[in-house]
């Protein structure tokens, strides 16, 4: 069943829901209107015929004959008949017992019960009986048939009935309507969709113009397609970068293994040279390899929420990369703080950015490192970023020229940008202010614990 039908059907059930109510809510206030007429009626005819008090005291009233009118003033359509204390019809030798007697008439003649109405059938008729004392042991019974108020309603709920009907299927046909002009952006976004899926085109967007829902899932449906294109653009970018760069030491190492094969170069010198070269290409393919792995999975992983002493974390990458660069000098200074994150994701950031500033270092130069307040901050002293290459230090392969030469992929402040952002933090590059450039790591310190 399709979504505008089930709309349709919904809406066609409410409405008819409402309808009956209303209908049986009309229906049986006009019975109890009717009931109610029929009782003053009644009522108002015990009331004449208690006017009568003085031919009780002198022998039992004759009742008027039946739906006729005596001249005490019965009325017309009114049968009247006295029951004894025994629940015994009063007869007359020409008249028989008219009406049936309730339960309780006997009471009421005896004056332990109250007035009161009953419903009763008798053959084709439907009566309305009021039971009231009528003194000197007697209980006075009242009856009006009530067949004309029963054709009356019959005829009602055959009117209701048709208007029940005709108003449910009016409420379909206009459930029908309504949600095919309330759907149809919901068939743009599903036509779109699917143009998607068929085309893979993701510069494709919804109109989401308006402020309900549906706009706001055509918006959300287009910042969607965005986010994907750009995430796909990124995987094309890097698979592209990566692969350039793979090729590049690869193509070096196949050109040097086949002279090798060959048996070339013949001078041992030029041989131990080449062999470096390998050794070198070998480094550096395993370094590019392993750094599209981290970077891989820190895209992928997600960060664990846990506390993480930030100033620790900086003395033990201190400690391993001051092993790895003899050369340079690291000078930490550091408070306590505590971040939340992921204790390895950040030592590997915070790494990346003593190896990168120790590469740009002058042998016996300073690299500069805080830690507090959830923020690091490495500094060195070398030659700086250049402003037209600031823009693009956390690009993923990038290289300025005058790093071309050195080891490295490209790809270490790229990961140090993910890890912050992954973290929720950030990572910039001071504007130049003398030698060296100057790179702050931003963390959300942890909250105090309760």
């Amino acid at each position: 069943m399709s979504l505008r039908l089930r709309l349709a059907l919904v809406a066609a059930a409410a409405v008819a829901i409402a309808v009956i109510a209303a209908a049986a809510g009309m229906f049986f206030a006009v019975r109890a209107e009717l009931l109610h007429q029929t009782d003053s009626a009644l009522e108002q005819r015990a009331s004449d015929v208690a006017k009568l008090g003085a031919r009780f005291r002198e022998g039992p009233i004759r009742p008027p004959p039946h739906g006729g009118a005596d001249s005490a003033g019965f009325g017309p359509n009114v049968v009247v008949q006295l029951v004894d204390t025994q629940g015994q019809v009063v007869a007359f030798p020409d008249q028989a017992p008219a009406l049936p007697v309730p339960v309780g008439a006997a009471a009421v003649a005896q004056g332990a019960r109250g007035a009161f109405f009953d419903d009763v059938s008798t053959g084709d008729s439907h009566l309305r009986i009021l039971v009231t004392p009528g003194g000197r042991g007697l209980a006075l019974e009242l009856a009006r048939p009530l067949d004309d108020a029963d054709d009356l309603l019959r005829r009602l709920g055959v009117v209701l009935g048709g208007v029940v009907l005709g108003g449910v299927l009016l409420a379909m046909a206009l459930g029908l309507a309504v949600t095919r002009a309330a759907l149809r952006p919901v068939h743009r976004l599903t036509s779109a969709v699917e143009e998607v899926a068929r085309t893979g085109d993701l510069t494709r967007r919804v109109p989401s113009g308006g402020s309900d829902e549906l706009a706001r899932l055509g918006a959300s449906f287009n910042t969607m397609l965005a986010a994907l294109d750009a995430s796909l653009r990124s995987q094309r970018q890097l698979v592209a970068d990566a692969s350039h760069e793979l090729r590049t030491p690869l193509t070096s190492l196949r050109t040097n293994l086949e002279l090798l094969a060959r048996g070339q170069p013949e001078d041992p010198g030029e041989r131990r040279e080449m062999l470096n070269d390998i050794v070198g290409q070998l480094e550096r393919l395993g370094r590019l390899v392993a750094d599209l792995i981290d970077l891989a999975r820190d895209e992928r992983t997600p960060t664990a929420q846990v506390p993480v002493a930030l100033d620790d974390v900086v003395q033990r990458a201190v400690g391993t990369m001051a092993s790895y660069w003899p050369n340079v000098t690291f000078q930490v200074d550091s408070d306590p703080t505590i971040v939340l994150g992921d204790e390895g994701r950040l030592e590997r950031a915070v790494m990346n950015l003593l190896e990168n500033a120790a590469k740009w270092s002058p042998p016996g130069g300073t690299v500069d490192v805080s830690a507090r307040g959830g923020e690091v901050v490495v500094r060195d002293h070398g030659l700086g970023v250049s402003a037209a290459d600031a823009p693009f230090v956390f690009d993923r392969f990038w290289r300025a020229p005058a790093a071309r030469s050195m080891p490295g992929s490209g790809l270490g402040l790229a990961i140090v940008r993910d890890v912050a952002e992954s973290h929720g933090g950030s990572v910039t590059l001071d504007p130049p202010n003398g030698a060296g450039a100057t790179f702050r790591l931003r963390l959300a310190p942890a909250p105090p614990p309760a």
